[in-house]
């Protein structure tokens, strides 16, 4: 690729030919800042926040750096006084239409909006003051609510719900100052095809959508006496809760976490991946009798309730192929409802089950029809990873301070091939990893054609003398790419993997937010995999079907994999939905 050469506040630089000024001040050692851009996502150049004085030959004027391509010898400043008066003046605009109630917002400390004022030293917030619209809380969806009172019109949330999730059930409504950010018919986001992902919220730079929170009534659960209150955590969010406080992007911080649910006054504090290993057990059963007895093939995986709300609005004939597991978050559940509730002697309707989440459509699965194995719901609260964070800074709870902990058993124990859950195409290897050993009696452990982050994924494997065609997606845009290649006959597979969210559970909608300067040149999703990854490569245990007490749980209770009994309790039902 052809380089040029140009200078940004004076530092020369090489970059490749058709480079933004934003990359080339990256490579520079100089970060622009920006609103509305994501890269390769949302480059709409709209917020003017980027705006950067470029010279060609013709002297210096203002461009927008995110969109503006460098020319070669091309003089860049990106900080003088012009360049920072704009960005003011632009703040200042911005702040006239939106609603600063900093210190009650759920992303005071946390905002991008209110970084940047800070660092621009905008001190009279009022300059610009006038006529406002005001406008109702949407409420209407079970995970999140929308504040356009907070709106900034960034259009990030349109652009991933548009181009990465291949949905786009929100976008800019009315021209000019009435414009705002909404559904078709101003129809609340509850009554749209909204599958629950979150990835509007990951992606919002300010406090306008949220999840729905509900640390209240979890920490009134634990405050009352008769409720025993089970925690259990998803793999993914050992990856992520270090960075709400400080830590940087892929640490590991299991123990730390469950010394801090403890400390928060959970009875017991359990492993989601105990749950992941029964759902392999489960699921690799149904691909193995799926494939002997011509059932419904391609299988697809159901543990992301993002990806099953998609499918049920968008591909309900395909509702079929999928698997009929549970998630892991229901599983355990399920499982702590019965089989432990029963060995503790505790009658269900007292025990309380939260789960720690990346995701927010599980707060939306919680609520699903046929989640109840004990005749009451399989989880109460979900949380996410973010939720967390806060619980535990509202405590007193000195997080970096704690000193590591183990999970309670029996549920607590899980192997390596549980906790790669978190990161794309984890389910779809720990799947094979007992598949194959339950055909050959040979385990392998590494499958690393399902791993890495890009969209699509596709590997044949041959067990048994039978050549086993799986693919791997994340991000329902390249769900929908790869279904309807399954449905135009242009792909044959056995076995699919899909996830809602870009990059699997690690990048849920509920996990941390990153602001974009970081996002737009780090792969936050990358990192926070390695974290499962070298996990499961130091685990004693690796397969599902190894694990000592998934083997007590069907010894002692469910009999074996595919039972009667463990259909009752593990496995679920679909409905097809229409698109709204």
């Amino acid at each position: 690729m052809e380089n040029i050469t140009v200078k940004v506040n004076g530092v020369e630089v090489s970059v490749p030919k058709g480079a933004t000024v934003l990359e080339a001040a990256h490579a520079a050692g100089f970060e622009i800042p920006t609103l509305c851009y994501m890269k390769e996502i949302n480059e709409i150049g709209a917020c003017r926040i980027c705006v950067v004085e470029v010279n060609e030959g013709r002297g210096f004027r203002l461009v927008a750096g995110c969109v503006y391509p460098c020319t070669d010898n091309m003089e860049i400043l990106t900080a003088s006084p012009k360049v920072i008066e704009s960005r003011k003046k632009t703040l200042e605009l911005i702040l006239s239409t939106h609603d600063r109630k900093c210190l009650s917002c759920v992303r005071s400390g946390n905002c991008e909006l209110q970084k940047l004022c800070k660092d621009y030293g905008i001190e009279d917030a009022s300059k610009y003051d006038g006529a406002n619209n005001v406008y109702e809380v949407d409420n209407s969806a079970a995970h999140m609510y929308r504040d356009n009172n907070k709106c900034i019109l960034c259009r990030r949330c349109v652009a991933v719900c548009a181009n990465t999730q291949g949905i786009g059930v929100i976008g800019a409504n009315e021209r000019g100052f009435k414009t705002y950010i909404g559904s078709a018919f101003d129809m609340g986001l509850g009554e749209t095809s909204c599958v629950s992902c979150g990835q509007c919220i990951a992606v919002c730079p300010v406090g306008a959508i949220a999840e729905k929170d509900y640390i209240k009534p979890v920490l009134e659960a634990i405050a009352d006496p008769e409720k025993v209150v089970l925690v259990q955590t998803a793999p993914a969010v050992r990856a992520g809760l270090g960075e709400c406080f400080g830590l940087p992007i892929g640490t590991n911080v299991e123990g730390k976490m469950v010394a801090a649910l403890r400390r928060l006054g959970f009875d017991k504090v359990f492993d989601t991946d105990f749950a992941a290993d029964l759902t392999i057990m489960e699921e690799a059963n149904e691909f193995l009798d799926r494939v002997k007895n011509g059932g419904k093939l391609p299988l697809i995986t159901s543990c992301s309730p993002g990806w099953v709300k998609y499918c049920e609005h968008y591909f309900p004939e395909m509702t079929e192929n999928l698997s009929s597991c549970k998630s892991p978050q229901q599983m355990f559940g399920a499982v702590a409802k019965t089989y432990y509730a029963e060995k503790m002697g505790i009658d269900p309707k007292n025990i309380v089950m939260v789960s720690i989440m990346p995701c927010t459509a599980k707060k939306f699965e919680i609520g699903r029809d046929d989640q109840n194995a004990a005749g009451v719901p399989d989880v109460d609260y979900s949380l996410t990873t973010r939720e967390l964070g806060r619980m535990i800074e509202r405590s007193g709870i000195n997080f970096l301070g704690l000193e590591d902990e183990k999970f309670d058993d029996p549920l607590g124990i899980s192997t390596g091939a549980a906790v790669i859950f978190g990161a794309t195409g984890g389910v779809m290897e720990a799947a094979l990893r007992t598949a194959v050993y339950t055909l050959t009696g040979e385990n392998p452990i590494d499958f690393p054609e399902v791993r890495g982050t890009e969209g699509i994924k596709e590997a044949t494997y041959n067990v048994a003398g039978m050549d086993v065609k799986v693919a791997v997606a994340s991000g329902l845009a390249n769900a929908k790419e790869l279904l309807e290649k399954v449905q135009k006959g242009e792909a044959d597979y056995h076995f699919i993997e899909i996830m809602g969210c870009p990059g699997g559970c690690v990048n849920g909608g509920g996990q941390p937010q990153v602001a974009m300067g970081i996002r737009n040149f780090v792969d936050i999703r990358a990192e926070r995999a390695k974290v499962l990854y070298n996990i499961d490569a130091e685990m004693p245990v690796r397969q599902s079907h190894e694990n000592p007490a998934i083997k007590a749980l069907y010894d002692e209770f469910l009999e074996k994999p595919g039972s009667h009994k463990a259909h009752e309790l593990l496995h679920t039902t679909y409905v097809k939905r229409s698109v709204n």
